[in-house]
């Protein structure tokens, strides 16, 4: 028999203010520790009951923009940056204090609420760790996008993301880890990114309230017309808006030559989170994405 191995939980709770992306709502969001299998449970502070919702892939109810869960009427958007930092910190219980229903976007990566987790501390708890062990090949492929999760049984939670956006500005990347002992540094500060042609959909519904250009990095996959560029000029607050050569706005600096395939896999983790027990198997994703990554769940 393996040795037990018990439940963690924060020793401290731990505050972070910032926007949320697709509401541009100003935000507070405190980590608390909770109790042996509590898991990770969202508590709304700003409504009436303080409604709580657990993180639970029977309560998603979009993925369009990220992973938005629902429980009667309350609702949060955008879970999985969050969840990623508890799941790669190997934090089994938190409750995830908010006063809207969006966490602040931060830089669009986990490392802000990594560093918030961390220097919270970690306990352990009485109660043994629950794990779900892989013993089968379990698959789930979207016939539309050509998007499959696979996983297969490890002696560790592996994971590999593999993207293809069919577009020369972001070929085919992919992203690996070993173990969860390799999120902090490899992959937590890699941030979400999107496409020019989204962009522009997004601003004209008036969609991207809290995204000054510090928390996306934007792949520009078509040319830049003059009419987007004022646009762009004034959705964030910039003077001047350029292409670097790598083809990506001027915003920012790439952390990693493969960071889109790195975010990417940490939304696999955020969105695996919600089958609410640990996993131990590997995981091969191609092409994954907020939709693919809660069915995979569910499944």
């Amino acid at each position: 028999m393996a040795e037990q191995i018990n439940q963690t939980t924060i020793k401290n709770e731990v505050t972070l203010e910032g926007v949320g992306l697709h509401t541009g709502q100003e935000v507070t969001l405190t980590f608390k520790p909770a109790d042996a299998n509590t898991g990770y449970v969202f508590k709304r502070v700003d409504l009436e009951g303080t409604p709580e919702i657990a993180a639970d892939v029977s309560y998603v109810v979009d993925t369009q923009r990220g992973t938005s869960l629902e429980k009667n009427g309350v609702s949060i958007q955008t879970c999985e940056h969050v969840l990623a930092a508890c799941v790669g910190l190997e934090i089994d219980n938190v409750l995830i204090e908010m006063n809207q229903s969006e966490p602040p976007i931060m830089d669009g990566s986990s490392k802000f609420f990594v560093e918030a987790l961390e220097k919270a501390g970690k306990t352990e708890l009485d109660a043994a760790r629950e794990e779900y062990v892989v013993k089968d090949v379990i698959s789930y492929v979207d016939e539309k996008t050509g998007s499959e999760l696979v996983i297969m049984p490890s002696s560790t939670y592996e994971i590999t993301t593999m993207v293809d956006f069919g577009t020369k500005i972001l070929g085919t990347q992919n992203a690996s880890i070993k173990s969860l002992s390799e999120f902090k540094d490899q992959i937590s500060d890699s941030r979400t990114f999107s496409f020019l042609h989204e962009l522009e959909t997004l601003l004209e519904h008036g969609l991207i309230r809290g995204g000054d250009l510090n928390n996306a990095i934007v792949y520009v996959d078509k040319e830049l017309s003059s009419d987007t560029m004022e646009k762009l000029r004034k959705a964030f607050n910039k003077d001047e808006i350029s292409v670097k050569p790598n083809g990506i706005l001027d915003n920012l600096t790439l952390h990693h030559p493969n960071e889109a395939a790195r975010h990417k896999l940490l939304d696999v983790i955020g969105d695996l989170a919600l089958i609410g027990t640990r996993i131990r198997g590997k995981v091969i994703a191609t092409k994954p994405g907020h939709f693919v990554n809660t069915e995979f769940a569910k499944k």
